[in-house]
């Protein structure tokens, strides 16, 4: 085994990977309804697949990643873009399965999820599941500069049998590290002609699984790099720069996952107040109506009556009426935006 990363272990990499394990922490200890949680699991799943896949140049919106993952027609959309996306969740399924089976990540699974990832896409051009045996690049998209040029083909089965074996060896690197070493890794080795951007992510993600770091699975990593794409551009050919020290890249890669996982838990300790709120107030007395608007109020974090009027298909007058009932027992305040605007809203008197 020839493959072994050179890295430091600095101030920030020790202060995200603290961030990450309290973050950890929190959901093993967090009591959240199961239905939230699915719910969460699959908003996650669409963020991801959307991400992942608009870094790669698909057009797709949020709103149509959505529709598509839910098996609803988008004719507007590119159809390969539809089938990058839609591809990205059968990938992602063959991952979760493999979590159960407890068996070792082997290059055979590798390929198959760059299989999934890239089947069916601009005629099978990506060669899906194969390895490249020509020479590739990484092209910058508007000036069409060559800006990496990946170890030649001949070089790909060693380096990926290298990698495999360092991902599957006994070691003390801390999962986080474990999983932006093994991200960067094939991205820099290459080893498909295309979507080697998509399967280094993915099998990142499956490092972090693997390792007890699935956060249960509420987590877009991808949707940190899309964010600032220039930073993540950056980030990645740095390492060269700099002689193959990885130090920049963990820390980039460290830093992203510490803001998505506090961003999820945010969420969770949102829900966790939620309920117990919602709980009080059904202590308090309250009935199924005047709590139904306390949900509505608390998951919007404020709403005017004509909102609540159209989410909850509730007669006007009847809204008011619990509205004034739920400022009387504390759990909402009405806010009024300003002197010239009339509009009052209702937000959680937290």
């Amino acid at each position: 085994m020839t493959f072994s990363p050179h890295f430091r272990i600095t101030h920030p990499i020790t202060s995200g990977l603290a961030k990450i394990e309290r973050a950890r922490g929190f959901w093993e200890a967090a009591r959240l309804s199961p239905e939230w949680l699915a719910e969460m699991q699959k908003r996650a799943l669409v963020l991801e697949a959307h991400h992942t896949t608009h870094i790669e140049g698909t057009k797709l919106t949020l709103a149509q990643s959505e529709k598509l993952l839910q098996g609803l027609p988008v004719p507007e959309a590119d159809p390969e873009d539809s089938q990058e996306l839609l591809n990205y969740r059968e990938a992602f399924d063959l991952v979760a399965h493999y979590l159960n089976s407890g068996d070792p990540i082997t290059e055979g699974l590798i390929r198959e999820i760059h299989k999934r990832l890239v089947r069916g896409v601009r005629g099978d051009s990506a060669a899906p599941g194969e390895y490249r045996k020509i020479q590739n690049y990484v092209v910058h998209a508007q000036t069409g500069e060559v800006v990496y040029t990946p170890p030649p083909g001949y070089e790909v089965p060693r380096m990926m049998t290298d990698l495999v074996a360092w991902l599957n060896a006994e070691t003390d690197i801390h999962t986080a590290l474990q999983a932006g070493l093994a991200q960067f890794q094939l991205v820099h080795i290459h080893p498909f002609l295309d979507g080697n951007g998509r399967t280094a992510r993915l099998l990142s993600t499956l490092c972090l699984y693997r390792g007890g770091y699935d956060f249960k699975q509420l987590f877009s990593i991808s949707e940190y790099y899309d964010r600032n794409r220039p930073a993540y551009y950056q980030a990645l050919p740095r390492v060269r720069d700099q002689e193959m020290d990885l130090t920049g890249w963990l820390e980039y890669f460290v830093a992203g996952l510490a803001f998505q996982m506090r961003e999820v838990q945010k969420r969770g300790e949102g829900v966790i107040q939620r309920d117990r709120i919602l709980s009080r107030a059904r202590k308090a007395g309250l009935k199924d109506r005047p709590v139904a608007v306390l949900a509505l109020v608390l998951d919007r974090g404020r709403a005017t009556v004509s909102e609540l009027e159209t989410s909850l298909q509730q007669n006007r007058r009847t809204l008011q009426r619990d509205l004034r009932l739920l400022v009387k027992e504390g759990f909402v305040r009405e806010v009024s935006t300003s002197r010239t605007d009339p509009t009052k809203y209702y937000e959680p008197k937290l």
